[in-house]
């Protein structure tokens, strides 16, 4: 899933309807977490012990606190405080690679059978002429390749992210992004050299070019039906490679 940058972060602790001084204490208080001097699933100082900290009175710092428990960064539990709820972009990455580590070829392919349908379906009613344009110039860099194993993988990985884009949910997409980053950090990568021969490679082009053409007319029943296909097949090759 894609990371805040700096300047959304910024807004994400931004309220206009506080003071000056609490903006100051709510800026404070969001360095410490994304430092992760307070890092999540960590209780906070007390509200008296960030005042005087601070410099500023406790009312100011259980205002400050009330902002970012609304944007979800802190949780406060009655009689036990408040603790930081908020996942740095280095945790996220962590959780996001450890996640991707232990899935299984046929998690793998199961996520992908759940997710891909609605996808394409998505895809061919959303995406603009633009995107189609972009879909075809990948597919045309895919079609260059003949044995390259990791260049074409690479072309299908930038083939199913167009597509994943192209639906118009990002949500969908960056599913499907860690469904990539599991494929590539677990099975696909060790499987890639005797998998992608040059004639499996030929006929994984031929594969793409007809579900890009499918795409291209909008014929949505075709695209999927197609991708259904495609997967039963990738299905039989994980099975051979077993």
């Amino acid at each position: 899933m894609a990371s805040p940058n700096p300047r959304t972060d910024a807004q994400l602790v931004t309220n206009h309807s506080v003071g000056a001084t609490v903006q100051v204490v709510i800026d404070s208080l969001f360095a410490r977490i994304q430092s992760e001097e307070y890092p999540e699933g960590a209780r906070l100082p007390s509200e008296r012990t960030l005042s005087t900290e601070l410099g500023v009175a406790r009312n100011t710092v259980r205002e400050a606190l009330d902002v970012l428990e609304s944007r979800h960064i802190i949780r406060r539990r009655a009689g036990s405080g408040s603790f930081v709820t908020y996942k740095t972009q280095h945790s996220r990455i962590g959780n996001r690679s450890a996640l991707a580590e232990n899935i299984s070829p046929l998690d793998h392919l199961v996520v992908r059978g759940i997710l891909e349908p609605e996808m394409i379906r998505l895809a061919v009613i959303h995406m603009t002429p633009r995107d189609i344009m972009e879909l075809d110039d990948i597919l045309s860099r895919m079609e260059a390749i003949s044995t390259d194993a990791a260049a074409f993988v690479k072309c299908e990985e930038d083939f199913y992210r167009k597509i994943a884009t192209g639906t118009g949910n990002p949500l969908l997409a960056s599913c499907y992004d860690l469904a990539i980053d599991a494929c590539m950090q677990t099975f696909r990568s060790r499987m890639m050299r005797r998998h992608l021969t040059p004639r499996r490679i030929e006929d994984y082009q031929k594969r793409y070019n007809a579900l890009f053409n499918t795409i291209s007319s909008r014929d949505v029943e075709t695209a999927v039906e197609y991708i259904k296909l495609h997967l039963i097949e990738e299905q039989k090759t994980l099975l051979q490679e077993d």
